[in-house]
């Protein structure tokens, strides 16, 4: 692991790092609109392996967050059929970042500023290692899909369209 002041201190690395979690910092060059497709490349990793922070809404205004590969899209529709919600839109950036403290492109699901419920794509839980967003855009942490199971204790559900 780098010396702790080669990576951002983020709200997120104090999580992980309270909860022993072995990661791995990677920083890039980050790129308005670029998604992970832009990180997957700047690292060196298959995007199906970069997991998306995506801040949604249910009908009653609720926040909840949804973890979805890369490579893929979140249906909105399977979704909401999967938690019992009539419906589920995607949040504007500013009510993401008011839910969360984090701005978009830099959204993690570790040290939001409040709970919030999260579900994650059953198939990432089954990867070897994964690169989610480490509270700072242009950086993202490695980690065994297991952390996330064991430190934010998801929902597993199968939402990708």
């Amino acid at each position: 692991m780098s010396k702790p002041d080669e990576y951002p201190i983020t709200q997120a690395i104090r999580v992980l790092r309270a909860e022993k979690v072995a990661f791995t910092p990677h920083l890039y060059e980050y790129v308005e609109h670029g998604g992970t497709a832009t990180s997957a490349a700047a690292l060196g990793v298959d995007e199906h392996a970069v997991v998306k922070t995506i801040v949604l809404e249910d009908e009653k205004k609720q926040p909840l967050i949804c973890l979805q590969h890369g490579d893929r899209e979140v249906s909105t529709k399977n979704l909401a059929r999967a938690i019992g919600r009539k419906t589920i839109t995607p949040c504007s950036p500013d009510t993401a970042n008011r839910h969360t403290g984090y701005m978009v492109g830099g959204t993690s699901p570790f040290g939001t500023r409040k709970p919030i419920p999260i579900y994650l794509e059953r198939s990432i839980a089954a990867l070897p290692r994964i690169y989610i967003n480490g509270g700072k855009r242009g950086f993202l942490v490695g980690m065994d899909p297991a952390e996330i199971v064991r430190v934010l204790s998801p929902v597993l559900v199968d939402a990708a369209a």
